[in-house]
């Protein structure tokens, strides 16, 4: 009788084969064994940029040639372990993945294997975004030969390099800043404007009896609260880099105060929480803000209404897109530091009275990406307040400005891993993934 190889046998060591690429690729050595394997078909090296670190991983190839996994749809699907597999690997002492290989569509997945008696369930669930064996799963890799009992190890960032965006502003000042004499208190100057039949503005500081602002006081409502034969423009840069830390805090307050200025119309301050939020243009409705990213138009929904899970009708809570401002000199310039944030209310108006929880749970979820992204955003809001010199529509002003410049960015040798010493976040949904279209 002549001998035969199964196609399932075929199916198999192509399988095996087109995993030990997958991981060459991605810089891992993969060590098939031998014919006498119970469930563990390779040892995988974990290696940094061709150098071995004697960090191991076992492997357990899945192989099928075409066909959908159980419940299987555009975000993933699951997958049901033997019995006897799961008791076998339980008593491993190296990390063990099985990774599932459809040759159809030359996808690879991969998962852990749960280790302890405390895992029952034989049912894995495959995320298609985060479980993707490819250059993006090197740290989660790493991660799993880092060992549970005692301090651990330190695992380098094992993929390529990135761009780092940092977080700051470059700041435009204006030319000059205008100072005079004051009789008045800050408390008391305010109270003075609000009594006046004028709009009211608060783009200025008063420390001692002196009072510095951006704009000329004699032209404003703000008259009233200085010495108008006093009043003098001086260099914008005789204050901003004076050598009293004083009078550089006192001009990063004045920073501060125009800034506020600026926004009023579209943004809130937090006092408690010293930070600036969208607000909300209707009870309970949501906001959208619609720019101009680095390669194409896309929107972010800056207040987000929550509802109830178990009653669409009810509100259980409203989400404002926040940041913390800082004000900074680094050498002769200025920045604008900005700490993305959220600010929660019950109805858009209302400050939600625990918004703490509710804001560890969101940041939880928040990757590197969608904060890069929110800085982004941020940079583009401020960017569509300044008055347009060349917009033949506009309608002039002569109203100081601050100008926001783009954040400058790092080119980082290294990756900085996102989860290495923690379990996988969640896909960004709605407004993140918005965010992450600026690039």
């Amino acid at each position: 009788m002549a001998k035969n190889v199964t196609q399932n046998q075929i199916v198999g060591e192509i399988g095996e084969t087109a995993a030990k690429l997958q991981f060459l690729k991605i810089g891992f050595q993969f060590d098939p064994r031998s014919r006498l394997e119970a469930g563990i078909d390779a040892i995988v090296e974990v290696m940094d940029h061709g150098k071995p670190l004697a960090k191991m991983i076992a492997v357990q190839v899945k192989t099928t040639a075409a066909g959908k996994y159980p419940g299987e749809d555009d975000s993933g699907f699951h997958y049901l372990l033997r019995s006897e597999d799961l008791a076998y690997w339980r008593g491993s002492n190296l990390p063990i993945i099985i990774v599932l290989h459809r040759r159809s569509d030359n996808t690879f997945y991969w998962k852990e294997i749960p280790r302890g008696e405390e895992f029952q369930d034989r049912r894995l669930n495959f995320s298609k975004a985060i479980d993707t064996l490819g250059e993006g799963a090197v740290d989660r890799l790493g991660a799993l030969t880092v060992p549970k009992a005692g301090f651990g190890y330190f695992v380098p960032p094992l993929g390529g390099g990135e761009e780092a965006l940092v977080n700051i502003l470059p700041i435009k000042l204006p030319a000059e800043v205008f100072v005079s004499t004051t009789a008045y208190s800050r408390q008391q100057a305010s109270a003075i404007l609000f009594d006046a039949d004028e709009p009211t503005r608060f783009d200025w500081v008063i420390k001692g009896d002196t009072y510095w602002s951006f704009h000329d006081p004699r032209i404003s409502v703000c008259r009233h609260i200085v010495d108008t034969d006093q009043v003098e423009a001086i260099d914008v840069g005789a204050l901003a880099f004076h050598d009293d830390v004083d009078e550089r805090n006192n001009f990063a307050f004045l920073l501060r105060q125009q800034l506020s200025h600026q926004v009023w119309p579209e943004l809130s301050w937090d006092k408690e929480k010293k930070l600036y939020y969208f607000k909300a243009k209707t009870r309970n409705m949501p906001r959208t803000f619609k720019y101009e990213s680095a390669k194409k138009a896309t929107e972010a929904d800056v207040v987000n209404v929550s509802k109830s899970k178990g009653d669409k009708e009810r509100v259980d809570f409203v989400r404002h897109h926040a940041f913390v401002p800082r004000f900074e000199s680094f050498y002769d310039e200025w920045f604008l530091v900005i700490e993305p944030t959220y600010h929660f209310t019950f109805d858009g108006f209302i400050a939600h009275t625990h918004p703490d929880a509710l804001l560890s749970g969101k940041k939880r979820l928040d990757k590197s990406a969608a904060l890069r992204g929110q800085v982004i955003m941020w940079h583009r809001f401020l960017a569509t307040l300044e008055p347009k010199s060349d917009d033949l529509f506009a309608v002039a002003s002569n109203e100081p400005w601050l100008s926001f410049g783009f954040p400058p960015s790092l080119d980082l040798p290294t990756r900085v891993p996102e989860d290495v010493w923690g379990s996988p976040k969640k896909d960004e949904t709605g407004d993140e993934k918005d965010l992450l279209n600026w690039a």
